[in-house]
C-alpha cells in the first residue's frame, strides 16, 4: 500500500524546500530588479519569475521524472567522467565559490557592515565570516537534525518576519508603480529580467538540493522512487508558489521605492533603505536578523549537498571531510567581499545556465527521447560552445578578446563577432539555436546509428 504524505509533513518538506532555495540572492535582486524596471515591473515580474521560480520546479520534476538523486544522475548518459566533471563544476561554482561565501557577505551587509567604522570593515568582514561559517560547519554536521532545524526554527521565524514588512507595504507604500525605467528595461522588459533571475542560481540549485531533498524524503519513510517522485512534485510545487509570492512582493518594494530614493547600486544597499524607511533605527536590527536567516539556510543547504555528492565521487574523503574543505573555501572567498563575488558571478553563471538548462529539458523529455549519449552529446556539446561565448561576454576582461565578445565602455557597448552573428546573442540567448539544433543533430544520429546497428 502507498504511503501518503500527511500534512505535517508536507508543510516540513515545503519548508526544507523554501528555506534551501531561499537564500542571499533571492533577497537581494528581487528588490534590485524593481528599482532598474520602474513602471516597467510587470513584464519584469514575469521574465524574473521565468527563470527564477519555473525553471527550478523543472529542475524538482527532471529528477522526480528521471528518478535521479542528484545532478551526476541526470548527466549520467553522457557518461560517467563528463558527469563527474560537471557535478564537481557546478558544486565549486555555486557552493564554495560564488554562492555560499555571497551568503555570508550578504549577512555582513545586512548586520555588522552597518556598525562598524569604515576603516575596520574589512577586519570585521573577516571575523564575521569565520564565525559564520564555523556554525555552518557544526550545523550541517547535524545531519539527522538538518529537517528540523531548517524546518522548525529558522524559516517560519523569518517567514513572519517578511509577512510583516509586506503588509506595512500594502498598508502604508513608499509610492506608486509608476517610475523612472532603467534603459535596459524600456524595450521589451521579460529578457532582460530572465537573465538577471539566472543570479539566482536556483535552477541549479535545485539540481544540487536534490540529494538533500531525496534523502530527507527518505528519512520520512518514503523508500520507493515513485512515492520519492510524487512527493518531490507535491511539495516542490507549493514551495515554488510561496517563493513567486516573496518575489513578487520584493519587486514591488523595489519600484515603490523609488519614490523616496534613488536606484541603488546593488539589492543589499536597496532593501537596506526600505527596511530603514520603515523602521528606523530598530530597522539595522531587523534586517541583520532577518538578513542572516534567510542566507543561513542556504549556506547550510549548499555546504551539506556539497558533502554529500563529492563524498559519493571519491567516497576515500568523508562527508565531514569534505564539509569542512566547503566550508574553508567559502570563508577564503568571502574574504573578497560582495562586489567582487557579483563581478565574476556572472560570466560563470552565463556559462553553466545554457548548460543546465538544456540538461533540465532533455530529462524532462528523457521519457520521449530517451537518454542516449549521442543525444546528450550533441545537445550538451553544441550548447558548452555557445555557452563560453556568453560567459566571456560578461567577464571583466571581455575588452581584451579583441573584439571576439561584445563589452561595454562607460555607456557605450562595443558590438563583438558573436552578438553581431548570433542571433539571440546580444540579449544572452544564443545558445538556443545551438542547443537545438544539438537536440536534432543527436535525435537524427542517434536514430541512424540505432538503425545501423539493427540491421
Amino acid at each position: 500500500m502507498e504511503k501518503k504524505l500527511s500534512w505535517k509533513q508536507a508543510l516540513l518538506l515545503f519548508s526544507l524546500i523554501f528555506g534551501m532555495f531561499f537564500g542571499s540572492g533571492n533577497l537581494i535582486f528581487p528588490v534590485h530588479l524593481g528599482q532598474v524596471a520602474g513602471a516597467q515591473w510587470g513584464p519584469a515580474t514575469v521574465g524574473f519569475l521565468l527563470s527564477a521560480v519555473f525553471l527550478p520546479l523543472l529542475a524538482l520534476v527532471a529528477l522526480a521524472v528521471t528518478r535521479s538523486e542528484s545532478v551526476f544522475d541526470l548527466i549520467r548518459p553522457l557518461g560517467h567522467r563528463p558527469a563527474t566533471i560537471f557535478l564537481v563544476a557546478l558544486q565549486l561554482c555555486l557552493g564554495p565559490i560564488i554562492v555560499a561565501p555571497r551568503t555570508a557577505t550578504v549577512a555582513y551587509s545586512f548586520s555588522f557592515a552597518n556598525w562598524l567604522p569604515k576603516g575596520q570593515q574589512q577586519i570585521g568582514l573577516i571575523v564575521f565570516t569565520l564565525i559564520y561559517f564555523i556554525l555552518v560547519y557544526w550545523s550541517s554536521t547535524q545531519s539527522t537534525k538538518l529537517l528540523d532545524i531548517i524546518g522548525r526554527y529558522l524559516n517560519p521565524i523569518f517567514l513572519v518576519m517578511l509577512a510583516f514588512i509586506f503588509i506595512l507595504a500594502i498598508i502604508a507604500p513608499m509610492g506608486s508603480t509608476h517610475q523612472m525605467v532603467t534603459t535596459a528595461y524600456q524595450g521589451n522588459a521579460i529578457a532582460p529580467a530572465f537573465i538577471e533571475g539566472y543570479n539566482t542560481v536556483d535552477a541549479m540549485a535545485a539540481l544540487i538540493f536534490g540529494v538533500t531533498i531525496v534523502h530527507s524524503i527518505q528519512k520520512l519513510g518514503y523508500k520507493k522512487p515513485g512515492e520519492i517522485a510524487k512527493v518531490i512534485i507535491k511539495t516542490g510545487t507549493l514551495s515554488m508558489v510561496v517563493l513567486a509570492v516573496v518575489y513578487i512582493g520584493l519587486i514591488l518594494l523595489g519600484t515603490t521605492s523609488l519614490a523616496h530614493m534613488p536606484i541603488s547600486s546593488n539589492g543589499a544597499v536597496a532593501l537596506t533603505n526600505v527596511i530603514l524607511y520603515y523602521f528606523g533605527r530598530f530597522g539595522q536590527i531587523f534586517i541583520a536578523v532577518m538578513g542572516t536567516l534567510a542566507v543561513f539556510t542556504t549556506a547550510m543547504g549548499l555546504t551539506a549537498s556539497f558533502a554529500h555528492d563529492l563524498n559519493r565521487v571519491w567516497p576515500k574523503v568523508s562527508y565531514k571531510g569534505w564539509l569542512a574543505f566547503a566550508s574553508l573555501l567559502a570563508f577564503i572567498v568571502a574574504t573578497l567581499g560582495l562586489d567582487k563575488i557579483i563581478v565574476w558571478a556572472v560570466p560563470i553563471l552565463m556559462f553553466l545556465y545554457p548548460i543546465a538548462i538544456v540538461l533540465i529539458l532533455l530529462s524532462l523529455l528523457s521519457p520521449w527521447l530517451g537518454q542516449g549519449r549521442l543525444l546528450y552529446g550533441w545537445a550538451l556539446g553544441l550548447t558548452l560552445i555557445a555557452a563560453v561565448f556568453d560567459g566571456l561576454s560578461n567577464a571583466p576582461f571581455a575588452k581584451d578578446l579583441g573584439g571576439l565578445v561584445s563589452y561595454n565602455v562607460g555607456t557605450t557597448t562595443h558590438v563583438g563577432w558573436y552578438q553581431a552573428h548570433i542571433f539571440g546573442a546580444g540579449a544572452g540567448f544564443g545558445w538556443i539555436g545551438f542547443a537545438f539544433f544539438g537536440i536534432v543533430l543527436g535525435l537524427v544520429c542517434q536514430k541512424f546509428f540505432e538503425t545501423k546497428t539493427k540491421s
